[in-house]
């Protein structure tokens, strides 16, 4: 199987791009950050996504992890890259210095992360877990925790695990019975069991984190009573050596469909009532921490449906234009495939959806730098509101898109894409997941309707509306068509916005918004692609003949995105209109 190579010039270009619109350079430590220094980290990433993580991409699928008696046995080279992976300070990139990091902001820590994604995903979802961890403690954990914990993360030397999710809840946080009772010295005796954990158990840390959603006695019943607790595997002494075994033990790991050398794992808390944990924050405000958390978990996970689109593009290229099937349309001459018009739609529909959906989330990642650092009060609060307004849309719609981008990989390969050897029938085992865990994407889709449009009366959608419509006014002359047809999209959507508002109190109406949730965020995610591949395509247009052949392809590729994927958003938006259709008459129960 050929291997993942980094699109280094599609990045360097996309991170200007996102350097110039958002105007980071406007503040101060940012604009250090400058595109040589960044070309320079790109650079040394992609030498070890290529030359260390992707080669195990394919061991860590046929060999998987191996449970042994409460212990977990991670592929053969896992734990010699997980050791180079902490010397050579990747996991601390984005973490403060304070914390032992290297403060690298997000918008050059994010196509790093890509690469993470698409070299070797299985082996690198500690990555976020551990960024995630380190801000809940930053923001909501004690001086103490924070000295104890932030630095032994940073390094890599321990881990975070996400322990929510127990038997029989799902992503229904409210039902979690985990119980955590006060003990004299301020300490929680934790009790309960906990599946679903990503690394909850692995051999390449000395120690593993775990935080963990659990009751007080008194708490209040549902999602209003959920504390946030740090429970070490092994205790930690006060001079930071590590201790007793803190009676957290694994059960067993999951036998998936993919992502095989990512240990999924069944934890048990307190089964000899000798788990102790420690409250971050106050008590019955967990799942406000655990928000940030998953927040950066989301924004992650919507990176990984572009880290499958890159890898499902490139092996579909490399495959198409050595596979020689069948004879040119026109003059009947023996062709690779690639000549044959319907795969260049499914290569160019990959290469268009993945740079589109790359300039979303280096965006993303660049507003939460500029809500950082920014001394504007008013901006800082409008970039958040944009942040959360999108971050669904980039979760559901970025995984749901890498999916069908893997399909495509397959499709193009034909019968060979079936056959393991090849390898690309990983690439679909693997995918499958990311449109479920984090969130599926119905769950996205509510929260983008519920807690994100209809809550703040449609403010940070119509703010979005008003950024693309400026950015659509802007575009150059040769993009006239890409202009009109963004600037009508825009309006169709806010004329949905209206009829959502007008609908949001209306009981009759509340079927109907629940069944258009899911059409209503493809519709948004389709316009925000198409919005950054406009301003990709405008960029090219003022760069001219510098690089001419590449700018004429994202020219190119935006009119083909326009002609392609931009008209199904107002297909979408009838449906969201009439999304009931059919479900208030459908009898569920009597259906055989």
């Amino acid at each position: 199987m050929s291997e993942y190579l980094a699109p280094l010039k599609d990045m360097q270009f996309t991170l200007e791009l996102v350097r110039q619109h958002t105007g980071l350079d406007q503040i101060e430590v940012l604009a250090e950050m400058t595109p040589d220094f960044a070309n320079t980290i790109l650079a040394e990433a992609a030498k070890f996504a290529t030359g260390v993580l992707s080669p195990l991409n394919q061991v860590g699928d046929q060999q998987g992890c191996r449970f042994d008696n409460g212990t977990v046995i991670t592929p053969p080279g896992w734990q010699q890259a997980y050791q180079q992976f902490c010397d050579n300070g990747w996991m601390g990139l984005a973490m403060t210095e304070a914390a032992g990091g290297q403060a690298l902001p997000r918008f050059i820590a994010q196509p790093v992360n890509e690469m993470w994604l698409s070299a070797n995903l299985a082996f690198v979802m500690f990555h976020a877990l551990n960024q995630g961890g380190s801000d809940i403690l930053r923001h909501f954990g004690s001086a103490t925790q924070q000295q104890r914990y932030l630095e032994p993360l940073a390094s890599g030397q321990w881990t975070i695990a996400m322990a929510l999710t127990e038997p029989g809840a799902g992503s229904d946080l409210a039902a979690t019975t985990t119980k955590a009772t006060p003990l004299a010295n301020g300490d929680y005796r934790i009790k309960g069991q906990k599946i679903f954990i990503t690394y909850g158990e692995h051999d390449m840390a000395a120690n593993i984190i775990h935080l963990v959603l659990a009751r007080t006695p008194d708490a209040p019943a549902g999602s209003r009573g959920i504390s946030l607790f740090a429970v070490p595997k092994y205790r930690i002494e006060a001079d930071g050596s590590l201790g007793a075994h803190n009676d957290v033990v694994c059960s067993g790991i999951e036998h998936k469909m993919g992502l095989h050398g990512s240990p999924t794992c069944s934890i048990s808390y307190g089964d000899h009532d000798d788990c102790i944990g420690e409250l971050i924050g106050a008590e019955n405000q967990g799942l406000m921490a655990m928000f940030v958390l998953m927040n950066e978990a989301r924004l992650s996970t919507g990176m990984q449906g572009v880290g499958f689109g890159e890898l499902s593009y490139q092996h579909a290229l490399r495959y198409a234009q050595e596979r020689s099937q069948g004879s040119h349309y026109q003059n009947g001459t023996r062709v690779t495939i690639n000549q044959h018009p319907d795969v260049q739609r499914m290569l160019l529909t990959m290469r268009s959806q993945t740079m589109g959906l790359r300039a979303l989330g280096y965006l993303l990642a660049a507003w939460i730098d500029l809500a950082e650092h920014s001394s504007d009060e008013q901006q800082r609060q409008q970039l958040r509101g944009q942040i959360a307004l999108l971050t669904p849309v980039f979760k559901a719609f970025g995984t749901e898109q890498g999916n069908q981008m893997s399909y495509t990989c397959l499709q193009v390969f034909g019968g060979m894409g079936f056959v393991e050897e090849t390898g690309i029938a990983q690439f679909m085992r693997d995918a499958r997941i990311i449109t479920i865990y984090e969130g599926t994407t119905g769950i996205q889709a509510r929260d983008l309707l519920f807690r994100k449009i209809l809550a703040d009366k449609g403010t940070a959608l119509r703010c979005l509306l008003r950024h693309i419509h400026q950015d659509a006014d802007r575009l150059a002359t040769p993009l006239a068509e890409l202009q009109s047809n963004l600037i009508h999209s825009v309006a169709a959507m806010q004329n949905q916005l209206e009829a959502l508002l007008d609908s949001a109190n209306k009981t009759s109406e509340q079927t109907r918004l629940h069944a258009g949730s899911v059409p209503l965020l493809d519709a948004l995610g389709i316009l925000c692609v198409g919005w950054q591949l406009a301003l990709l395509a405008d960029q090219a247009c003022i760069r001219g003949d510098s690089d001419a052949d590449y700018h004429r392809n994202l020219i190119a590729q935006a009119r083909f995105y326009f002609a392609h994927e931009m008209p199904r958003i107002q297909a979408l938006l009838a449906t969201v209109a009439d999304a009931d259709n059919g479900l208030k008459d459908f009898d569920f129960n009597a259906a055989g």
